[in-house]
């Protein structure tokens, strides 16, 4: 596997097999970070993945308010011809109407600094307005040059379906899916999403590939996860998930030294799948960039699904 770009769908749109999401930018309200530290720590994150070839870059309105496609839209004015941009209209009960997309995608573009978006996603099949409807208003953005294509985040088999189906009408290709998907959640695989995908020409895009960073392996009975993290990702859990870390650093090892980040992500390249890992620093984002430009063996992919099936969902 080397670093070549891949098709996202069947839009013509080149990106990078791993992408680089920015949920946590949005989330610098919850720490006690001086401003300026947490800018230099985000920016550092962003140009070390441009750097190793990374230009696929996930945000959405939700992600802090506004503050992810900011801190974005700083960093694209300063290099932005390589850079393949995705965000995300959240479909809230009361927004209704094809007007409402068109406002939200306007103000995502502001904050963006650009006047078009690569890659426009419906954040989740949130009801009353029927996906076919949203599907056409994304239609819609896309004849007035706003987005050149249309994704989806967090829809079902029969969901991705029906908006492809209805995209299909409007001679436009669902590009993409965005789901959670890691060694520790393989659902997309289990429900048959995975499948679909590849049938119909759409990327899966995986999400919380690193689980809150818990398959990076930081995190030991000695050290445990602080915070909201510590309710779930507690010494039982940890002892329940030990043997995938332990054999994510065995395979590392065989493919000299490489970190467990590395090798979770390059078995999600390795299923087809985009995954898009956050990164608030520097460091982060170099571990992530590990995946690149190597390739498991079919036998050490086999190898993380069997333990995955024992200790994941």
């Amino acid at each position: 596997m080397n670093d070549t770009l891949i098709q996202l769908g069947r839009t013509g749109i080149n990106i990078s097999p791993l992408g680089l999401g920015t949920l946590q930018w949005g989330e610098i309200k919850y720490t006690d970070q001086p401003g300026s530290n947490i800018d230099y720590d985000i920016q550092g994150a962003y140009q070390v993945s441009l750097d190793s070839g990374i230009n696929f870059y996930d945000t959405a309105e939700m992600y802090g308010r506004g503050i992810s496609e900011l801190y974005l839209g700083k960093y694209l004015r300063e290099i932005s011809d390589r850079v393949v941009v995705s965000t995300k209209f959240m479909p809230f009960p009361w927004r209704l109407t094809k007007g409402e997309l068109r406002s939200a995608l306007l103000r995502s573009l502001k904050r963006l600094g650009i006047n078009h978006v690569d890659l426009y996603q419906m954040h989740w099949p949130i009801p009353p307005v029927k996906i076919s409807s949203w599907m056409d208003a994304m239609a819609d953005v896309v004849a007035d040059g706003l987005i050149r294509a249309v994704g989806v985040s967090n829809y079902s088999p029969s969901q991705t379906q029906l908006a492809f189906d209805a995209l299909q009408k409007r001679q436009i290709h669902l590009a993409s899916n965005q789901v959670k998907y890691s060694l520790l959640d393989r659902r997309p695989e289990r429900s048959g999403l995975v499948d679909l995908c590849k049938k119909l020409g759409v990327t899966l895009i995986a999400y919380s590939p690193l689980e809150k960073g818990i398959l990076t392996g930081k995190y030991s009975l000695g050290s445990l996860p602080q915070g909201f993290l510590a309710w779930r990702y507690n010494k039982t859990y940890l002892n329940k998930i030990d043997p995938i870390i332990t054999v994510l650093r065995e395979i590392g090892e065989t493919h000299g030294g490489k970190r467990p980040a590395a090798v979770t992500l390059n078995w999600l390249i390795c299923k087809g799948a985009v995954p898009i890992p956050g990164a608030r620093n520097q460091k982060q984002a170099q571990e992530n960039t590990g995946a690149l430009s190597w390739q498991l063996r079919s036998d050490e992919v086999d190898r993380l699904d069997r333990i995955s099936d024992r200790v994941g969902r």
